[in-house]
């Protein structure tokens, strides 16, 4: 049964965190606000967990979700390195709307989908999903919303896309304004940015020079 909590009740903040942690745990599916759009999330250690999150959105394994972490310290655990680059992004921009495409620690056992070896990391900037992530480690996390719809802003909007494919909602009221984060490849000698979103471009040129955009 699909249970959804008010996050700004803190028993009701406590209770969800402590049953979407369960959930993830089992390999069922969470919904989660974050500091850009609300999310869906799996157990990126639990392959069916995946599938299922993929399942969901109506996407295939093309379209490998991002992974969402609650300290840098996890993050250097799921890479090979992070370049020369990576560190100063992540001491300028994390917790916030910078995901890093990085090399993925060969040693992990895992399935994210069709990856090509990378792995697309982000620590996001609230709390709620913060506190969740510390509970139960990475979580594999896309936008909470059928592949095609729009993002859903609040919980309501997530729930009416993904109904009872989702164990458990954590409404944390309306997210940010709808802009996704920057993607970032850090994978090739020059920084690519994939996608443009919350940081300026001009923003991550600041910190490490030159990046390559197909504009």
């Amino acid at each position: 049964m699909t249970k959804r909590f008010d996050c700004s009740d803190l028993d009701q903040r406590a209770e969800g965190l402590r049953e979407a942690a369960e959930a993830a745990r089992r390999g069922d599916l969470v919904v989660l606000p974050t500091d850009t759009v609300y999310g869906i999330g799996a157990d990126a250690f639990t392959a069916a967990a995946v599938t299922a999150l993929l399942t969901a959105k109506g996407r295939g394994r093309d379209m490998p979700p991002p992974v969402l972490v609650g300290t840098v310290r996890a993050a250097n655990a799921l890479v090979e390195d992070l370049g020369p680059y990576g560190q100063d992004l992540i001491d300028a921009f994390w917790p916030g709307p910078l995901t890093l495409v990085c090399k993925a620690n060969r040693a992990l056992s895992w399935d994210l989908g069709d990856t090509k070896g990378t792995v697309a990391l982000r620590m996001p900037l609230h709390p709620v999903a913060l506190d969740l992530l510390k509970e139960t480690g990475p979580l594999a996390v896309s936008s909470a919303n059928r592949s095609g719809s729009p993002a859903a802003v609040t919980a309501e909007e997530a729930e009416q896309q993904l109904g009872d494919s989702v164990a458990v909602y954590l409404d944390g009221g309306k997210s940010g304004d709808n802009t996704p984060s920057s993607i970032l490849d850090l994978t090739t000698a020059v920084p690519r940015l994939l996608r443009r979103g919350a940081i300026p471009v001009e923003k991550l040129r600041g910190i490490i020079g030159y990046v390559a955009t197909d504009a």
